[in-house]
């Protein structure tokens, strides 16, 4: 799969002898967000290849992962049903209503009872009540999400640095993999949870030449402030090129920010649109903002 990568200009970036270019996973799809793509791959093709019928998969009332899962479980003829943080809102926003008209059935569990997600016995019941459908993990991060980020990059991209936004760590962590020992992956923090990512990342690779950053999470995820959204227009303004408020937004001014201070410096960089963009209008719905959709 070919993906479009564009370069960035700023006097700031000539000023620091940096040239930034961005990848634009965002491009793939209207509707699945990029890095999505890329994470459900393999785990929808493994449920197919053993006869499962249903897949299944957590995430909160605005997730990328919840809509993408419930677009590409009904494009392969699967069920889908989707756990979701938090209590039930009428009417749905635009995600879940989205994904309920892609068939997905949304079931919706306590914030208390969510953390549990994860637990052999929480697991196990929520095999009994639906059925034995195939679990993808919150944000879909698990072995086989990160063999497909591995596909992200290609080994002809000799950057210096990549840069990704992370959530749960499974694009990352395939970047990571795929990457040269030589370069530098940069993982922008987009909620809490900073030193669980570490270990969990250390985990799924066995390179050391990454960083996490979470000085620009902006207070965590959905989290943001007037000065992050006047960068959204204004990148979109100078480059047409939409970001989204709760990821790609908060790495994109990070960099800005590094190279800045001069952090980065004498390189070339790497930006990973992780896509994310139906999010927005979530976001604008809830906060009567004018975020970029498209």
């Amino acid at each position: 799969m070919k993906i479009e990568t564009h370069k960035i200009f700023n006097s700031m970036y000539k000023d620091a002898n940096v040239k930034v270019s961005i990848k634009r996973l965002d491009l793939i799809d209207s509707e699945v967000s990029g890095n999505k793509y890329f994470k459900l791959k393999y785990n929808i093709e493994e449920a197919i290849s053993k006869s499962f019928d249903t897949v299944l998969t957590f995430g909160g009332a605005f997730s990328n992962h919840i809509l993408a899962t419930s677009i590409i479980a009904n494009n392969n003829n699967l069920s889908s049903i989707g756990v979701i943080r938090g209590e039930e809102h009428s009417p749905l926003n635009n995600t879940l209503q989205k994904a309920v008209n892609n068939g997905m059935k949304l079931v919706y569990i306590s914030r208390n009872k969510y953390k549990l997600k994860e637990s052999k016995e929480f697991l196990s019941s929520i095999k009994n009540i639906y059925g034995n459908p195939y679990i993808i993990p919150e944000g879909g991060t698990n072995k086989l999400a990160i063999k497909g980020a591995s596909n992200i990059i290609n080994n002809y991209e000799k950057y210096d640095y990549i840069c990704c936004p992370v959530g749960t760590g499974g694009t990352i962590s395939g970047i990571i993999n795929a990457s040269d020992i030589n370069q530098h992956i940069l993982g922008f923090v987009a909620l809490g949870g900073y030193k669980k990512l570490q270990k969990d990342i250390a985990l799924w690779t066995n390179k050391d030449n990454w960083t996490l950053v979470d000085k620009y999470n902006f207070g965590g995820y959905a989290k943001f402030n007037e000065g992050l959204v006047d960068f959204i227009d204004k990148f979109y303004l100078v480059n047409n090129i939409p970001l989204d408020l709760m990821y790609t937004a908060k790495m994109v001014y990070g960099v800005d920010d590094l190279i800045k201070r001069r952090k980065i410096a004498d390189s070339s960089v790497l930006i990973i649109h992780t896509g994310g963009l139906q999010g927005n209008v979530g976001m604008n719905d809830r906060f009567n903002l004018h975020l970029p959709i498209i």
